[in-house]
């Protein structure tokens, strides 16, 4: 079954982080065992806290969903060995209905591709060239189903050289123009005699017994004697397809893919190109399949749900080449659109744990006790140990279930999360990106970053260095605003820093002294209080 992503927004925070991997759980548990929690950025101090807590590894990096090779139903045809016969790469072909075929190593990597055009080439050019390169003896023998009459004999492995019919009418005229020359006879004592005294390199006798006597005389001479039920015409023909593939399949030049390149790229290349189908390989360039024009036509896309977020700017790369199956949210609306109808479920809460929670309760399944404990961490992480102006009291209410569950306090749980927050020996760039979103609000372009703690005092006392950190990333993502909360829990409120257009941002939060980091008393959520002063300040 094809993986559907659950992923958070970028720079995830712990509710955005465990609400992904709480909705693959109950998902997983319902039997819909291909959904997988996948997260956008590096987990945060506060998150690893909560994982390393309940025994939970983070889930995988998902640096972005655009489609890949591996996302195509691009065809797998069997590989043959450069050894096999043409032969059998011409039944395998019309067998399979398939005109090309890749030819593998002994390990699995690619030689070449051998195609039907190849095939026949090659037979248009053995009709003028009737000289048959090295073939094993093995391969003649399978193709002729043949049989060693003087198998006693110290006869070559490969056998070689131009082959020649000697045929009954002329039987007095016929010269051997090369003394390597493959003779093919039928009832005829004498032509064999002729061609072991020329030391052939083989003859073939078709539809016919060899008198034992003769067998004798070719005793020591070298020549390797086969009988076949085909006639002569018949086995010449096949002569030619005993050969390897190795000889006649393309291997220089050859254009082919691996299982991680994204379609974009892929397109680009065959546009430049004219080949029939093209080789995929693995990480390790073993062959597993080839990919034609008409696969690039209607791309199978990865499959997401988005969890805590519902704007494109904050979402996975690539999300435009990626079929999105639901939404599950406690934000604004924002832009995201989908190609079909799809289920959303966007609620008034505080923490989109609290939303999951309500759909392990609908489904008549209870979270183990571990999970129990990671719900309740992020319920009480996102609405700031319940001070947040988001936090309702279904939040508070699922968090205390939860805690209960995991038998868990919820108040130690709170003060482990928010000291983690802000330790000395961490950059302030780190800080500012632990839970950082850009929005698009009315032409403008903005990023508010949040750090919530309980010391605020020693966050401020590195004010410049946020500062000048903050007006690196304006410049360098070509912003108009970046704005930090420093929300305090104990203080409940918040200490506003900003760059930019520093006048609007006064102008909407009613800012009248010229403080660089003033406190905005009860002011602790983003979404809640921030971003609509800002969007009804530009709208």
């Amino acid at each position: 079954m094809d993986t559907i992503y659950i992923t958070g927004h970028r720079n995830p925070d712990t509710d955005s982080i465990v609400s992904a991997m709480a909705y693959a759980a109950l998902k997983n548990a319902l039997g819909q065992r291909q959904y997988q929690a996948a997260r956008l950025g590096q987990v945060s101090d506060e998150t690893q806290i909560v994982l390393d807590k309940f025994g939970f590894q983070p889930p995988r990096l998902l640096s972005n969903v655009r489609t890949q090779v591996r996302d195509l139903d691009y065809d797998t045809p069997p590989t043959l060995s450069a050894a096999a016969t043409i032969s059998r790469a011409w039944q395998t072909m019309q067998a399979d209905k398939i005109f090309v075929i890749p030819v593998a190593n002994d390990d699995g990597t690619l030689f070449g591709m051998l195609s039907a055009g190849d095939v026949a080439s090659y037979d248009m050019s053995s009709v003028r060239n009737p000289r048959l390169g090295e073939v094993p003896i093995f391969n003649l023998l399978s193709v002729l189903e043949g049989k060693i009459l003087n198998e006693g004999e110290q006869l070559r492995d490969v056998i070689s050289g131009e082959v020649t019919i000697a045929l009954p009418a002329s039987r007095e005229n016929l010269v051997f123009s090369d003394p390597e020359s493959i003779v093919v006879c039928g009832d005829q004592p004498d032509m064999i005699r002729r061609a072991l005294d020329v030391g052939a390199a083989g003859v073939i006798v078709c539809q016919a017994e060899v008198d034992p006597a003769l067998l004798e005389e070719a005793a020591g001479k070298g020549t390797c004697i086969i009988s076949t039920p085909y006639d002569a015409y018949r086995a010449v023909r096949l002569l030619y397809h005993a050969l390897p593939i190795s000889s006649i399949c393309k291997n220089q030049d050859l254009v082919s893919f691996h299982l991680d390149d994204y379609i974009d790229d892929v397109q680009d290349t065959v546009l430049e190109s004219r080949f029939r189908a093209y080789p995929i390989l693995d990480e390790n360039e073993r062959v597993v399949g080839t990919l034609s024009r008409f696969h690039l036509l209607r791309p199978r896309r990865k499959q997401v749900v988005l969890m805590d977020h519902n704007e494109k700017a904050q979402s996975v790369m690539g999300l435009e080449q990626a079929e999105i199956l639901e939404i599950i949210d406690h934000h604004r609306l924002a832009d995201i659109q989908t190609k079909n109808p799809i289920a959303v479920r966007n609620e008034p809460v505080g923490s989109t744990t609290t939303i999951v929670a309500g759909m392990y309760q609908e489904k008549g399944l209870m979270p183990t006790a571990k999970m129990a404990g990671l719900m309740a961490a992020a319920i009480v992480s996102d609405t700031v140990m319940f001070k947040s102006p988001t936090c309702t009291q279904r939040d508070i209410d699922v968090a205390n279930r939860m805690a209960r569950i995991a038998n868990v306090s919820l108040e130690e749980v709170g003060t482990a999360i928010f000291s983690a927050t802000s330790g000395d020996d961490k950059s302030v760039e780190d800080m500012l990106r632990t839970d950082y979103k850009e929005f698009h609000i009315a032409g403008h372009d903005l990023a508010v970053s949040q750090i919530t703690c309980m010391d605020s005092d020693r966050l401020l006392q590195r004010q410049e260095e946020f500062l000048s950190a903050m007006e690196n990333i304006r410049k360098k993502q070509k912003l108009h605003t970046v704005v930090l909360m420093i929300t305090d829990v104990l203080k409940e409120g918040t200490h506003l820093l900003f760059v930019g257009e520093a006048d609007t941002i006064r102008q909407a939060f009613n800012i009248r002294t010229n403080d660089a980091a003033p406190f905005l008393p009860k002011i602790m959520s983003r979404k809640k209080q921030v971003i609509p002063m800002l969007s009804a300040l530009w709208g």
